[in-house]
């Protein structure tokens, strides 16, 4: 065991005593992922790039074989990548990371005008955004405002939502994916940037149609509502990725705490805190949650505890646990996040030097496909969940 990973070890012995997360913990954790990162990035160096296609910008996962699989810049998860490099310049204050930050974000821009997609906030709001956060770099700033606009033209008025997929016509007439709350946080940048509050206004839309349609009385999420354009009804609800159109899929469930987190923090609506809160309530106290608090794929899968773990859910629940316990004082969630955070790195993080540079083993993408796998958003939302614990416990602003 090399020298890092004993100093690891011994600190989430001594973690499980302490209050909230060291910051010898957090500097152990971040110097594995930047030697994994490095890894990384010799990894997508030596990938193929396929004749005639798209160039190939951006890891993905593995595949079956357990090969790197990269993705094009229209890819929903290309954005992730530029994203982890420029939080590990925001931690470490590198310049090393800054310029492959800088080298990887620059590949997405042409998706700045993709009006194919709802998926902008994903591909250029964790790219852009970030650097933009950072840098003040004003042509990040343009790129953002162009993409948002890009966003904005798939906004359906008389339903109030933006439209989420293009593909299965045959099987929906426009639907929407709880995803999708995801992206309201280039809107809300937009605004910001502009002056335009039109961008604020498709955002708090979106999320009051969320609100309304995707949840349950028990404040579990549909993956999939559709919607007729002309009479902004509701025509049908389903979970794609889901064991089932009435299951709890466990990503979904997370991007909604996250995505009505982030709309309170824009707002400060007390509907949407409201709604984050009952989310948070239906994970943690769901008699399927594992004591780890890594969900299994969906809370409804017939086979737990034989079904696939979805660390990537775990990561983006400890993510907006952190923001959530800023709005709400004396709450438990900053505890949870911690115990997420905790346990993903104690158990589910790769070994260093392996797994091509990946950070976290064991998510799942969907019911069908992905099972698993290292999958890069997990690997971004784990180290935004330990900027922000290092923010916390540093007093700082999370914003």
């Amino acid at each position: 065991m090399t020298t890092l990973l004993r100093t690891t070890a011994f600190l989430l012995t001594i973690l499980l005593t302490s209050a909230f997360l060291p910051t010898r913990l957090l500097k152990s954790l971040f110097e594995q992922a930047e030697q994994q990162t490095r890894l990384m990035l010799r990894e997508v160096g030596t990938v193929t790039q396929p004749a005639g296609k798209p160039a190939l910008v951006s890891p993905r996962t593995l595949t079956a074989d357990g090969s790197l699989q990269a993705v094009p810049a229209r890819d929903w998860t290309s954005g992730f990548f530029p994203g982890e490099l420029w939080y590990l310049y925001e931690y470490t204050g590198k310049a090393e990371w800054a310029d492959q930050a800088r080298q990887f974000t620059a590949r997405l821009e042409s998706e700045k005008t993709n009006a194919g997609t709802h998926d902008m906030g994903f591909k250029l709001y964790c790219s852009y955004g970030n650097g933009y956060r950072l840098t003040r770099d004003p042509a990040y700033k343009t790129v953002l405002v162009e993409a948002a606009r890009t966003l904005a033209k798939r906004f359906k008025p008389t339903a109030g939502i933006i439209r989420s997929w293009d593909h299965h016509k045959e099987q929906w007439q426009c639907p929407v994916i709880i995803d999708n709350m995801m992206n309201l946080e280039l809107l809300f940048a937009a605004t910001r940037l502009t002056g335009d509050s039109s961008f604020y206004k498709m955002a708090v839309s979106h999320a009051q149609m969320t609100l309304k349609n995707h949840y349950r009385p028990d404040n579990s999420s549909y993956h999939v509502v559709d919607y007729d354009t002309l009479t902004g009804q509701v025509l049908k609800k389903n979970t794609h990725q889901g064991f089932n159109d009435e299951s709890a899929w466990a990503r979904g469930q997370a991007w909604g705490l996250y995505g009505f987190t982030l709309c309170y923090r824009e707002t400060k609506d007390p509907a949407f805190l409201k709604q984050a809160q009952a989310i948070a309530r239906y994970m943690l106290d769901h008699p399927r949650m594992p004591a780890d608090l890594v969900p299994y794929y969906d809370f409804d899968a017939p086979g737990i505890p034989n079904e696939p773990r979805d660390v990537s859910a775990a990561a983006i629940m400890a993510s907006a646990f952190y923001e959530l316990s800023t709005y709400v004082p004396g709450s438990a969630y900053r505890t949870k996040a911690d115990q997420v955070i905790t346990n993903l790195a104690k158990t589910y993080a790769s070994p260093i030097r392996q797994n091509h540079g990946f950070l976290l083993l064991h998510s799942t993408g969907a019911k069908t496909f992905e099972r698993d796998v290292p999958l890069i958003y997990a690997d971004y939302y784990y180290l935004e969940a330990l900027l922000r614990a290092k923010k916390l416990g540093e007093k700082k602003a999370l914003f």
